[in-house]
């Protein structure tokens, strides 16, 4: 159902070869969740990825931000332009400042914001729930976080974060909007989700 030419459609400025690493993968996690027979389910779960990794191209979190952006984007941690110069361009410091002390995490100094920070194709971040995701998988901890960082595994996080939010019911009510908050947490990028979907929905019935 997830063939490389709906892929090469919904992320045309993607490397085919790295779109190639994902149809297997795709198809198999389809499946297990039980999307693979409903077009509604696929293309709601591929427009949230696709606009989640930028088209396949990030399946780790990328922190290298100036002083300013520190300040717009994590004002509660870098309230002040002094601070965040210090961290401005080192993501391992800003990792482990922003994520210190939630999530399960340790303190800043534990380094688990940044050992823990966001991966896969919809961001898995925190201690917290890369020990339940390895636990699923009956992986450590260590190993999952390498994994998390293939095709397969990027792939298979984002089932089971889609499996373990209810996200199906969302696509089954076409309730787009609603589906887009539970993975975003606002609606941020709602007009190039939607894009995605309607592409990926059209190619599916086709």
């Amino acid at each position: 159902m997830i063939t490389i030419e709906l892929l090469t459609a919904l992320c045309p400025k993607t490397k085919r070869s790295i779109l190639e690493g994902y149809v297997e993968p795709l198809n198999t996690v389809a499946e297990y969740y039980d999307m693979y027979e409903n077009p509604r389910r696929v293309a709601g779960f591929l427009a949230q990825i696709a606009h989640e990794s930028g088209g396949f191209t990030a399946v780790k979190e990328n922190l290298n931000y100036s002083a300013k952006g520190l300040m717009g984007t994590f004002k509660k941690y870098f309230p002040t332009e002094e601070l965040a110069k210090q961290y401005e361009r080192k993501p391992e410091m800003i990792a482990n400042r922003v994520y210190a002390n939630r999530m399960k995490n340790g303190d800043e100094a534990s380094g688990d914001g940044f050992r823990f920070r966001g991966r896969g194709l919809i961001q898995l971040t925190g201690r917290d729930n890369y020990t339940k995701f390895a636990e699923a998988l009956d992986m450590s901890i260590e190993d999952t976080v390498r994994y998390l960082e293939t095709p397969n595994g990027a792939v298979a996080s984002a089932g089971w974060f889609w499996d373990n939010n209810k996200l199906n019911q969302y696509c089954d009510k076409n309730d787009f909007v609603t589906l887009t908050k539970r993975i975003n947490g606002g609606t941020i990028g709602l007009e190039d989700r939607k894009h995605h979907y309607d592409i990926a929905l059209k190619m599916l019935q086709g």
